[in-house]
C-alpha cells in the first residue's frame, strides 16, 4: 500500500457503503442536456460500473490554472455557465461536473459512488485537459454536498493540487447520517467516520473555506469544525454577513470573488 500523493502517510479509499441506504433521501437529481455555452467544452468522464458522467470546462486562457468544481445537491454543470466568466476574471478555467444521474450523466446517485467518482474526475481531467492544450486542475472546490468530493480528492491528489476551496460545505458525516437515520453507533458505521475524520484530519493543503453567517442546511459551527479539522498551515474562512445557503453570491459576490482571487493567485503554481 503507497503513501498518498500528498505525502499524508499510506491511505487506501475508504468504502462509504454503510452510508448508501441513505442515498434516496439525499439526493434530488435533475436532468439537464442545455448545449454548452460558446467557448466552452462538454465532455463525458467514465466512471465504475460503465456510468458516465457529464462535465463542462470553461477555459481562462492556456497559462490559466484549472478549478475542478463540485456541485451542490440539485445544481447541474449548467448552472455555472453564468459564472464562468467570474472564475476566468480572477484567474482560473472551471471545470464542473455532474453526479450520477444529474445533467447528462448516466447511472444513479449514490454516497459511495460519488465519492469514488471524484477521483476519476481528478484523474481523468488531469489527462483530458493538457490533451486539449489547457492546464491539469491545480485546484478543487466544493460546493455544499459536493464537499465530500472536492474533500477525497485533495485527500488522494494533494501532491499535485495547489489549494482547496469550500463553499458552503462540511465535511462532517456523522451529521449528515444522523440526519437522515442511520445508526452511527453500528459497528460499521463508527469505523468509517473515525476513519473518515482522520482523512480530513490529514489534509495539509492551502484552505479557503467562505460560508453563509445564517446558512439553514449546513451551521456555520459544522463549516467551522471542519475547517478546524483540517491540518494546513494556510487556511483562511470567511464567512458572509446574513447569507444562508443559497443566496452566498447574493449577499456577498463583491467579498467572494475578492477572496477566491486573492487565493488562486497566492497559491498559484508556479
Amino acid at each position: 500500500m503507497g503513501a498518498p500523493e500528498g505525502g499524508e502517510g499510506p491511505r487506501e479509499p475508504l468504502d462509504y457503503r454503510p452510508l448508501d441506504r441513505a442515498s434516496a433521501l439525499i439526493f434530488y437529481p435533475r436532468r439537464d442536456d442545455s448545449p454548452a455555452p460558446p467557448g466552452a467544452l462538454d465532455l463525458g468522464i467514465p466512471v465504475a460500473g460503465g456510468a458516465v458522467l457529464g462535465a463542462r470546462f470553461h477555459p481562462a486562457g492556456p497559462d490559466a490554472p484549472s478549478l475542478l468544481l463540485f456541485h451542490g445537491n440539485g445544481e447541474v454543470v449548467s448552472d455555472y455557465d453564468g459564472l464562468a466568466a467570474e472564475y476566468a476574471r480572477v484567474g482560473a478555467g472551471l471545470l464542473v461536473a455532474d453526479f450520477r444521474g444529474y445533467g447528462r450523466s448516466s447511472g444513479s446517485p449514490s454516497l459511495s459512488a460519488m465519492i469514488d467518482d471524484a477521483r476519476a474526475c481528478f484523474e481523468f481531467a488531469a489527462r483530458a485537459l493538457p490533451e486539449r492544450g489547457f492546464a491539469a486542475p491545480s485546484f478543487v472546490k466544493g460546493r455544499s454536498l459536493g464537499t465530500h468530493c472536492a474533500l477525497e480528492v485533495a485527500a488522494h491528489f494533494g501532491g499535485r493540487l495547489a489549494g482547496l476551496v469550500i463553499e458552503s460545505g462540511s465535511g462532517e458525516l456523522a451529521r449528515l447520517a444522523e440526519l437522515f437515520g442511520i445508526d452511527t453507533g453500528a459497528a460499521e458505521v463508527a469505523e468509517l467516520l473515525r476513519a473518515h475524520t482522520e482523512k480530513i484530519r490529514g489534509l495539509s493543503l492551502p484552505l479557503l473555506t467562505i460560508h453563509g453567517e445564517w446558512d439553514e442546511l449546513i451551521p456555520l459551527e459544522s463549516a467551522r469544525a471542519t475547517f478546524d479539522l483540517i491540518g494546513s498551515a494556510s487556511k483562511q474562512f470567511v464567512a458572509i454577513p446574513g447569507a444562508g445557503h443559497n443566496d452566498l453570491l447574493w449577499r456577498g459576490r463583491s467579498a467572494y470573488f475578492e477572496a477566491l482571487g486573492l487565493f488562486l493567485a497566492r497559491h498559484r503554481p508556479a
